[in-house]
């Protein structure tokens, strides 16, 4: 059965998913909403860096794009800095009956004992009443620290440790909002950003640490955040702006997830501008940036993943799974029950549809 499908967003993450959508053979294309006004009216498919076009024009009318009879809206719209709208927007979208898949709100990955409780019941209420459900993903936090660790942690007889890492140099990053204003390159050390402001860490990745420790069936007693950052030796130019000397110019983080005073998840990112930053910090499984899921127990993993493309660097690559993650979670997501859901209640969502001959 092909599915009806809304595009909410055209920004990192939307265009490579709009991409995605546009090519896949599950899914017809009904409408796509976008927030610059110099968008409005170019087709999808230009929207989407691809050659193809759909006959689907943009606008910046939410109720016009709800209007075409969609199953399932892909929501790609900016999260981090507007909480409170995403949640806003999800439960509308929901209560008009339009299941939902995106990258944003990041805390409805797995939202309990983290947002708001009025959060969680207006957005229950709102797919009850839709008879829909919502479903957030991406890549971390996403299936790089939900799927993977789980899936190995389900050959372990014990485990003691579940610790997921992201090592990656942003510069070719270009996404100024995430990398000025969410977490603080290029600004004095003395300035606290909105990532490190106290307890946000813990929320934007306490969904990981919440899902896992479902998964595993503990409880979590405490969650915990600590982070340092590196000055910029002398002023130097990347893909999002300017990073002056002294400006920071390299993060170390960690949310860890306490059972009985141990960390017992652990969620560490290591994120820097230039790859000769603090070589004393863990280093990538490839030049740029890899992902790495450590498993202590028995038996005991470590597990790199190393995202490339044929169009881009390692920062590409891994928006393009985000991307992937989202649109190919859209059939799971409109066949699940209404509600929140997680990857802890979907079934395991593959490639199903996009084998090609190579290129």
């Amino acid at each position: 059965m092909r599915v009806r499908v809304v595009h909410i967003g055209t920004g990192n993450v939307g265009r490579p998913a709009l991409s995605a959508l546009i090519s896949a053979a599950d899914c017809d294309l009904t409408g796509v909403w976008v927030s610059a006004e110099e968008k409005v009216g170019r087709d999808a498919g230009e929207l989407a860096g691809t050659d193809a076009r759909t006959g689907v024009a943009a606008t910046n009318d939410l109720d016009a794009v709800l209007a075409t009879g969609p199953d399932c809206a892909v929501y790609c719209a900016m999260g981090d800095t507007r909480m409170d709208e995403a949640v806003e927007d999800c439960s509308r979208i929901l209560e008009a009956g339009i299941n939902v898949v995106g990258s944003a709100p990041v805390p409805l990955q797995y939202p309990w004992q983290l947002l708001p409780e009025e959060s969680i019941a207006q957005l229950e209420r709102a797919a009850r009443q839709g008879g829909s459900s919502v479903f957030i993903t991406g890549v971390d936090p996403g299936f790089a620290n939900d799927l993977v660790p789980l899936t190995f942690t389900g050959t372990c007889q014990r485990v003691s440790q579940v610790r997921c890492m992201e090592i990656a140099d942003y510069a070719t990053y270009d996404g100024a909002t995430v990398m000025f204003d969410v977490m603080g390159f290029g600004a004095p050390l003395d300035d606290v950003p909105m990532l490190f402001k106290p307890g946000v860490l813990s929320i934007a990745w306490g969904t990981t640490i919440r899902q896992l420790a479902a998964g595993l069936g503990i409880e979590v007693d405490t969650i915990t955040e600590w982070y340092e950052r590196e000055p910029a030796p002398e002023a130097f130019d990347i893909a999002a702006g300017h990073i002056p000397q002294g400006g920071t110019a390299a993060v170390r983080f960690e949310v860890a997830g306490r059972v009985d005073g141990r960390p017992a998840i652990v969620v560490e990112h290591v994120t820097r501008l230039r790859e000769d930053l603090r070589p004393d910090w863990p280093q990538p499984a490839q030049s740029g940036g890899s992902y790495r899921v450590d498993i202590s127990g028995e038996p005991s993993y470590t597990v790199d993943i190393c995202p490339t493309s044929n169009y881009g660097d390692h920062n590409h690559a891994a928006i393009v799974a985000a991307a992937g993650r989202i649109v190919n979670s859209v059939p799971a997501v409109v066949a699940a029950p209404p509600g929140i859901r997680t990857t802890l209640d979907l079934p395991l969502v593959t490639g199903s549809g996009r084998y090609t001959a190579g290129e």
